[in-house]
């Protein structure tokens, strides 16, 4: 396996974990008081759009050559990054 398919899978585990956990403050946020549920659904909201991104760079990237896969790293690393603090952050406020 090279590094970059390596890469790949990291990311693809990330991103399911992520899913999981936006998938389970989706079924609080469902079972919370009508006022909670709307600030749950505004993040999940933004959650699932910085996923979506994420999951775009993911596809740009396996879609790079093996040579130009190195220079969307640090982009890559850098939405990585972003996602993970805002689940990390929502999952502390809401969970």
């Amino acid at each position: 396996m090279s590094m970059k398919e390596a890469y790949e899978k990291k990311l693809e585990a990330q991103l399911d974990e992520w899913n999981a956990k936006i998938d389970a403050l989706k079924a609080k946020a469902d079972s919370a008081e009508a006022e909670t549920q709307l600030a749950y659904y505004k993040e999940i909201e933004e959650l699932r759009t910085m996923q979506q991104a994420a999951n775009s760079k993911l596809t740009e990237l396996k879609e790079s050559g093996d040579d130009a896969w190195e220079d969307l790293k640090a982009g890559m690393d850098s939405a990585w990054h972003s996602l993970s603090n805002a689940v990390k952050s929502a999952t502390s406020r809401f969970g």
